[in-house]
């Protein structure tokens, strides 16, 4: 937390704010694309064989790939990790937030060229038999693989660590706490990982590299500065600051008929250098008023 704190303090004015919009924003480009032409998406994925040959862009536009088709769920799966996303910048702050995001991002571009890296030191000719050519292969992997699916998954664990008790309607229907879900979601990685090939381990692994780290740097949960009743207390007591601040007190007044600058800004106020005290008055009542000795 203290290295945390200290980059903040240099690089937390660089740090997007409502991130999770910008990466469905993402999403919906990839969309778009997809729908005027399915097969330019192929040039867009995380595939490290053609990085190391040239298409450099591959390391940052694979977050435009949807991690799914579009269709009701996919709309209703995206505003979910969009509302949980929101709320986590909230409690974190946007700076670690973002640090979160694209260590997820960074750990998932990283397990790519592990997996290339393994497969070309132990499976070269394997693969040349099989798919004819190495493009073929890692064209196939990439576009199967490597998504930004595992990194939502880790904002959905993240929110279910910060907020164990909250409450969402499962199905629109059945009301279940969040901590239920995370652990349910935690097996099912598990199993995924136990039953899956190389590339899906250590594409789940890395991808979700940026929870385990997180929770490891912090003793309060993911980063958090404050625990969720803190943060609640925090803005209830901001907000009792606000209503108990006092309203704006006019420049002038005049101590006779009581009118103020703010209400007639085209009358002048004079003090009257024979009271004691300072009185002011308006014109109307500078000259005309008793003297207060």
């Amino acid at each position: 937390m203290n290295l945390l704190n200290k980059l903040e303090k240099k690089l937390g004015k660089y740090a997007i704010s409502n991130i999770s919009l910008y990466l469905i924003l993402c999403y919906g480009c990839g969309y778009l694309l997809g729908l005027i032409n399915p097969y330019f998406l192929n040039y867009l994925t995380l595939n490290p064989y053609e990085i190391l040959h040239g298409q450099v862009w591959r390391i940052f536009t694979w977050i435009l790939v949807p991690p799914s088709s579009l269709d009701i769920f996919t709309i209703i799966t995206l505003y979910f990790y969009y509302s949980v996303g929101s709320s986590l910048e909230r409690t974190w702050g946007t700076f670690l937030y973002n640090v979160y995001l694209f260590m997820g991002m960074l750990f998932t571009v990283i397990g790519s060229f592990v997996v290339f890296g393994i497969y070309q030191a132990t499976a070269a000719d394997a693969i040349m038999m099989a798919y004819g050519s190495y493009e073929n292969f890692y064209a196939l992997a990439s576009r199967a693989y490597f998504s930004t699916y595992y990194v939502n998954m880790s904002i959905f664990l993240a929110f279910a660590m910060t907020f164990p008790n909250a409450q969402v309607l499962l199905w629109f229907l059945i009301p279940v706490k969040m901590k239920w879900m995370g652990i349910v979601y935690v097996v099912l990685i598990g199993l995924q990982v136990v039953q899956g090939d190389l590339i899906s381990r250590v594409v789940i692994i890395s991808s979700l590299l940026n929870f385990i780290v997180f929770f490891l740097m912090t003793r309060n949960g993911l980063g958090m500065r404050l625990s969720p009743k803190q943060v609640k207390r925090r803005y209830v007591y901001k907000t009792e600051v606000r209503r108990a601040r006092p309203q704006s007190v006019a420049k002038h007044k005049c101590a006779i008929c009581g009118k103020t600058s703010d209400e007639y800004p085209e009358l002048e106020f004079r003090f009257c250098s024979k009271c004691n005290g300072g009185y002011e008055y308006c014109q109307d009542h500078l000259f005309t008023h008793t003297h207060v000795n």
